[in-house]
């Protein structure tokens, strides 16, 4: 029996459950990462610095935790198929929005508002996708959800390489409002989550539940966002700065950042997937640690390369462990979290973790430049700055989830049969 073998025995019901959350992730991502491919033409259309018109990008993560927790708490309380389908057509509005934005203003405002509803997809889809599926899928499931993350970001570079020429920054955002045809595919073929229905039949969704639920688990509340604020450094400390180390280390032009980026995501892709399926088997905490030694181990491969074949085979093998450690995250935060705050409690965690981290970018260029600086054009060691940092992190996750808990295999109230394998 493989590791993918349980997709094998999924039902149509359950395969449009696994499919709606995936393509809800990937194309929330895609909306996300098509404002980072802009950054410059917006730059010189509201005549403002780059680092300013990259708070547009800040914002919107800093606003997802409060979306995370609205749509989390309306999918506890009303079920979690309505609440999905209200966060991907919001955040498609919000993205179509954006591109007619007539000053920087409106635009901060609007992606303040796309962080909302950004911040409300993963919990929710993530819940209705693992409570329906068996137990015995979640560990595939979860890596296949989880990058979908990656593939919207290849999908925005593809889209930004083929058609920005033609339609410019705003027509750019026109594009992301094709998310919003997720919902009639949900309307139409996703059936409400069978744990949120026995759990309504409890009374599980009644109001002030998580914050019942936030004092009867306080360690666990804190636990888990201070986890989710190392898992989302790892992403950051080792994405958000490799283009400029790329372009002001190295000097490489687009088409050569282009391409070893597509690489690394190729590697976030398969290691979440394959990582993800293999924690079914060795356990959640076990391939989170693994893949955090290995990850380690190839830092200096990833940071210290001078080719372009060598820094892209790097970045493959490090996203690879980064992105396989974060392919466990959805099943394991899902199968942590008490039953009666499923919808909330994963992307609330999630997404307050990542707002800890939503400066991770800055301060990791501010860290190269004051203390490895380098003589124009390169500004900065800008991979020595990213080793010391990913070295820290991590240590951090690793000891993080050392010290936590696992309940993998466990059978949520209504979800179909599997029995627990841990």
């Amino acid at each position: 029996m493989t590791i993918f073998a349980p997709l094998g025995s999924l039902t149509p019901v359950q395969w449009r459950a696994f499919i709606a959350a995936f393509l809800g992730w990937t194309l929330d991502a895609f909306d996300f990462f098509l404002v980072t491919f802009v950054v410059s033409a917006m730059s010189k259309e509201f005549d403002l610095p780059v680092p300013r018109v990259l708070f547009a990008v800040t914002i919107a993560l800093m606003f997802r935790p409060l979306g995370a927790l609205i749509f989390g708490i309306l999918a506890d309380r009303f079920g979690r198929r309505g609440p999905l389908m209200a966060s991907v057509a919001l955040y498609s509005l919000f993205e179509l929005l954006s591109g007619f934005a007539p000053n920087f203003t409106v635009l901060i405002v609007l992606r303040a508002l796309y962080g909302i509803a950004m911040g409300g997809e993963w919990g929710v889809g993530a819940a209705i996708a693992l409570e329906t599926l068996p137990a015995s899928a979640r560990g595939v499931a979860s890596g296949i959800i989880q990058q979908g993350y990656a593939t919207g970001y290849l999908l925005a570079a593809l889209v930004f390489g083929g058609l920005f020429e033609t339609i410019g920054w705003r027509g750019m955002f026109f594009v992301g409002v094709l998310p919003a045809l997720l919902v009639l595919f949900i309307r139409t073929g996703v059936q409400e989550s069978p744990a949120w229905l026995e759990g309504k039949a409890r009374k599980l969704g009644d109001e002030g539940n998580l914050f019942k639920s936030i004092q009867q688990h306080p360690v666990l509340f804190v636990y888990a966002i201070l986890l989710m604020a190392a898992f989302n450094f790892m992403s950051h400390g080792s994405q958000d700065l490799f283009p400029t180390f790329l372009t002001k280390q190295h000097g490489f032009l687009p088409g050569a950042v282009r391409n070893v980026t597509v690489v690394a995501n190729i590697g976030a892709i398969l290691g979440g997937t394959l990582i993800g399926a293999l924690s079914q088997r060795v356990g959640r905490r076990l391939a989170i640690m693994v893949s955090c030694v290995l990850g380690a181990c190839l830092v200096p491969f990833w940071s210290g390369a001078t080719t372009a074949v060598m820094l892209a085979l790097g970045a493959f093998g490090l996203q690879f462990f980064v992105q396989g450690a974060w392919g466990v995250v959805p099943a394991h935060l899902n199968e942590l979290s008490p039953g009666d705050v499923r919808g909330t409690f994963p992307g609330f965690t999630y997404q307050l973790g990542n707002l800890i981290t939503a400066y991770a970018a800055q301060w990791e260029a501010a860290y190269a430049t004051k203390s490895f600086p380098l003589p124009e054009p390169q500004t900065a060691n800008y991979g020595h700055a990213m080793a010391i940092v990913m070295f820290c992190v991590f240590g951090a996750v690793f000891v993080l989830t050392a010290v936590g808990r696992e309940r993998r295999g466990i059978v949520f109230a209504g979800s179909p049969a599997g029995a627990p394998s841990g």
